[in-house]
């Protein structure tokens, strides 16, 4: 297999004389909304240290891969992975191997860099490599995904009867109480700030405000939503769906989508009102809508699998981390670190 070689350069967070190069290779390599150049800019902008360095793989003329890499410490990399991001900001044509595409940018980075971390990387997209002397590959967690294919209804039929039984009975027991629900869906760069401090609000007033987690429109979460859901909403790939009972808010979902993919990137929901379940409402008509419009052939969750996804979807797969090493003997010492055997390695690549 042909080798990739590197160029490197300082990652800008202002200005993006890489954005086209990078969007055109991820649409060769996944067509990930949220890889989007738009999102790596935002993710830089509230997330980087200025410090971020982009890599550039080519072969044979050809741009075959990308990275967006942070240092560290004194001998390790790894791919920049902001916890709003799903997966690390690193694009591959499937056709090259991973593990041999790391090794290749290790030797590129600036010395003296022993480790190359790719953090969240994606089978679906990114063949899983075998562990060896100088890459071990570590699981991450398992994540679900919906085909959309056929009718809703016969999607609906194949889901459990505890779901189908649940859903309606909330529903009828809104009804029996006079409450109206609704279903907004959202595209529009004008329509995201209002949706964000609904999302905020709904947040805040649970159990992420109690660990300062919460997104809000004035903190850095709320404005790296904001600004990659307006970017996309101008393109025509932002999607929110906000759920109403009556005339409030309960539940909303913020979503991107590209091609044939839609991705939900967060969702909340008004906790007040658990016992009906809203954002399982909310969902079951969205979800109907993508089924019924057929434009979307893929809906992503990319968070970690809960017994709750495999009441919508049977289908999972397992994303993994890699590290590549530059000797075999790196990896062995830090083996041995890990299990407390020998010192650290140093500044200059050697125990001390």
């Amino acid at each position: 297999m042909k080798s990739i070689k590197w160029t490197l350069s300082t990652a800008n967070q202002s200005s993006s004389p890489w954005a086209k190069e990078w969007d055109q290779l991820n649409d060769r390599a996944g067509a990930l909304p949220f890889l989007a150049s738009d999102v790596m800019l935002a993710a830089l902008t509230h997330f980087g240290t200025g410090k971020e360095l982009l890599a550039v793989g080519s072969c044979a003329g050809e741009t075959v891969a990308m990275a967006l890499l942070t240092r560290k410490n004194a001998i390790t990399w790894e791919s920049f992975q902001p916890s709003q991001l799903p997966l690390g900001a690193y694009l591959q044509l499937p056709e090259f191997r991973v593990d041999a595409a790391a090794s290749t940018l290790l030797l590129a980075l600036p010395k003296p860099a022993l480790l190359l971390g790719l953090t969240q990387l994606d089978p679906a997209w990114l063949d899983r490599p075998q562990d060896s002397a100088t890459t071990t590959v570590i699981d991450y967690i398992d994540t679900a995904w919906v085909n959309v294919a056929g009718s809703f209804d016969e999607y609906w039929a194949a889901r459990g009867k505890n779901l189908r039984q649940n859903m309606r009975k909330q529903r009828n027991k809104l009804e029996a109480d006079g409450i109206i629900p609704r279903l907004e869906i959202l595209g529009t760069p004008d329509t995201i700030s209002g949706a964000i401090v609904d999302y905020g609000r709904l947040e805040s007033a649970g159990w992420k405000a109690e660990i300062g987690t919460a997104v809000q429109l004035d903190n850095a979460q709320g404005r790296f939503y904001r600004q990659i859901l307006e970017s996309a909403c101008q393109r025509g790939e932002g999607v929110i769906y906000r759920y109403w009972f009556g005339e409030k808010v309960v539940a909303v979902d913020l979503c991107v989508k590209h091609h044939d993919t839609l991705v939900i990137l967060k969702t909340t929901y008004d906790e007040n009102y658990k016992a009906v379940s809203p954002a399982f409402l909310m969902r079951e008509e969205s979800f109907r809508k993508l089924f019924e419009e057929g434009a979307i052939k893929r809906i992503e969750f990319f968070g970690k699998m809960m017994e709750w996804h495999t009441r919508w979807t049977e289908h999972s797969r397992r994303l993994y981390h890699l590290t590549h090493y530059r000797w075999p003997w790196v990896r062995y010492l830090k083996d041995k670190f890990q299990r407390g055997a020998v010192a650290p390695i140093t500044e200059s690549g050697t125990p001390p």
